[in-house]
């Protein structure tokens, strides 16, 4: 596997670099897209000013920029009747990290950030992880579809396919390390007819410059004896051994606890608001719980990443947002296929997406997708019925599937640069900075790998003024707690005699007991709202989405936290699930 390559434009101007001069591409921009465009060089990156028509024409002139060889794209460019997104802190404001001093301020609590954590908690240092939710995994890391992908799909040389094929080999060791229940199914890509199945050798010359784990071709008839239920319209297949799938927000939430079990600091509801800089570093964190010193600051902070590196000074790149959605099936449907399919169509290899398909989860659900749609909003989960016809050809590949075997959808937001690439490296102008942004699809896939080489450069950084050593008592092992749907009866039974509360039932769809419950409420990354134990345990991710055991949880809840059953949250700030007593005057 051939390391990414990089063209040098880390330095001077786009002339200097031997990116396409200025006068040149504006020329070039403007005739697409209009004459309201103005450039800009900003220290080797394209600054995109003034204004287009559309959402559409701001995209489509970003990704045209990014083809004109400089570092990176800064894309400003106004749309009319759409406003600027602000990052917006919760509204908790106290001085709980006033006058702390860390050695690494690692800021974002999805996937990314908490894996970078992980890592750097082999050494001796003093860590914080800033997330400004109230859990870990609450946009885009637990809002996809848990694939860990083989990277035959990644374009040959770039860091995508790099971080790819390398963190998909190091699943393995961190599921059994963190005790996630992680399955290599397999991904097989159906060919839809002789065209499509002549396009084999190309697609494995591919999968083989990416330094992919394995590929095979399977006939129909091995497709046949396979997978029973796949389309009877498939010429054979493209079989990848290496993928898999696993829980994205219970893996974030195993990472982020094997952390915090190691020593890492982790603070929900806090949202970065600025740095103080001294000599070109970062010396203080300002937050809306206080401002905190660290010596060295990972940008981990997923949709929000460009304007953390804004607050910086170092904005050379922009992102995009690209919403995905997924459909459910209900966990029944598990037993009708073996492998993660797909049936592409010849036209997709144009496309910045993979194109979606049916995974198989560990849990037996079956996600169906996901979508792919520029659309403006960083946090905008929102779906559309023309999204669920989309999805509905995916169907077709498993004829066992039917809309009926839907329980329910949801949208997740990635984010992209405009090279389409991920960002990991050190700042080009603040010394004690690292980059892991734009670290989309194939992101989950890639976070082990991306954290070892995010962990090693802030390890250089500090070692400028530090000793930085391996730590004696680094664990890695985390004790998963148990399961009861997945246990054997007489495992069960010494369980519940041990402690009755694991024979108290509390969601009947996903057979979840009160033990399973309040061990996610007692845990080394202790929360406290209802998503938090859902993400956690699955408990209301039934067919009845909490109908039956969304009370008792409620119930649970306030005993562990020691409040008032109406004070317990959804999801955070504000998002009371009662207004009151019944026979108060409610919630002021």
């Amino acid at each position: 596997m051939a390391k990414p390559r990089h063209v040098d434009k880390t330095r001077g101007s786009g002339a200097e670099t031997g990116a396409l001069p200025l006068a040149k591409a504006l020329d070039k921009l403007r005739k697409a897209y209009g004459t309201g465009i103005e450039l800009r060089d900003d220290r080797g990156s394209l600054a995109l000013e003034g204004a287009v028509a559309t959402w559409r024409d701001k995209i489509d002139a970003g990704w045209a920029a990014a083809r004109f060889g400089y570092r990176g794209v800064v894309n400003d460019l106004a749309v009319p009747g759409l406003e600027p997104e602000r990052l917006e802190p919760p509204g908790i404001k106290d001085c709980s990290l006033d006058g702390l001093a860390v050695d690494v301020a690692v800021i974002g609590g999805g996937v990314i950030g908490a894996s970078v954590a992980r890592e750097l908690a082999r050494w001796n240092l003093s860590i914080i992880l800033i997330e400004k939710e109230y859990d870990v995994a609450v946009h885009t890391s637990g809002r996809n579809d848990g694939m860990i992908h083989d990277g035959f799909a990644a374009k040959p040389g770039t860091k995508k396919a790099w971080y790819n094929v390398r963190g998909n080999r190091l699943w393995g060791s961190w599921a059994r390390e963190l005790g996630v229940d992680f399955k290599r199914q397999g991904s097989l890509v159906l060919f839809r007819g002789r065209t499509s199945a002549a396009a084999y050798p190309l697609m494995a010359s591919r999968a083989k410059e990416n330094g992919v784990d394995g590929w095979e071709y399977w006939s129909r008839s091995r497709v046949r004896a396979e997978e029973p239920n796949a389309s009877p319209g498939q010429h054979g297949g493209f079989f990848l051994p290496s993928a898999g799938s696993l829980s994205p927000y219970k893996a974030t939430v195993a990472i982020a606890e094997n952390a915090a079990a190691n020593g890492v600091r982790v603070s929900f509801d806090t949202c970065v608001l600025g740095f103080d800089l001294e000599s070109e570093s970062i010396a203080a964190v300002r937050t809306n719980r206080g401002t905190f010193r660290a010596r060295a600051v990972v940008n981990a902070a997923g949709n929000w990443a460009d304007a953390v590196a804004g607050m910086a000074g170092d904005r050379f790149f922009s992102l995009h947002q690209r919403r995905g959605s997924d459909l459910i099936l209900d966990v029944t449907t598990g037993v009708t296929q073996k492998h993660i399919m797909s049936m592409p169509s010849l036209f997709q290899a144009r496309e910045k997406t993979k194109g979606g398909g049916l995974v198989l989860t560990p849990e037996g659900n079956i996600l169906v997708g996901p979508t792919a749609r520029e659309l403006p909003g960083r946090e905008d989960y929102a779906t559309a019925p023309e999204e669920i016809r989309e999805l509905e050809r995916h169907l077709k590949v498993n004829v066992r599937l039917s809309l009926s075997h839907v329980i329910t959808y949801f949208a997740g937001v990635r984010p992209c640069t405009y090279e389409e690439d991920f960002i990991v490296e050190p700042s080009q102008r603040v010394r004690n900075l690292v980059h892991a942004a734009g670290i989309q699809s194939p992101g989950l896939a890639s976070a082990p790998a991306i954290a070892e080489d995010v962990s090693a450069m802030v390890v250089r950084v500090l070692e400028r003024s530090m000793a930085v050593r391996p730590r004696a008592d680094w664990k890695p092992h985390r004790l998963a707690p148990p399961e009861l749907r997945r246990l054997p009866l007489e495992e069960r039974a010494r369980l519940i005699a041990a402690n009755p509360r694991y024979g108290r039932i509390v969601c009947r769809c996903e057979e979840i007991s009160e033990g399973e419950v309040r061990n996610a409420l007692r845990s080394t990354l202790p929360v406290s709202s209802l998503d938090a134990v859902k993400r956690r345990t699955r408990a209301g991710m039934g067919r009845c989405h909490g109908g039956f055991c969304t009370p008792r949880v409620m119930e649970i809840v306030a005993s562990e936290t020691g409040t008032g059953l109406c004070d317990v949250l959804k999801k955070g700030e504000g998002s009371w699930m009662c207004a009151g007593p019944s026979k108060s005057g409610g919630r002021s």
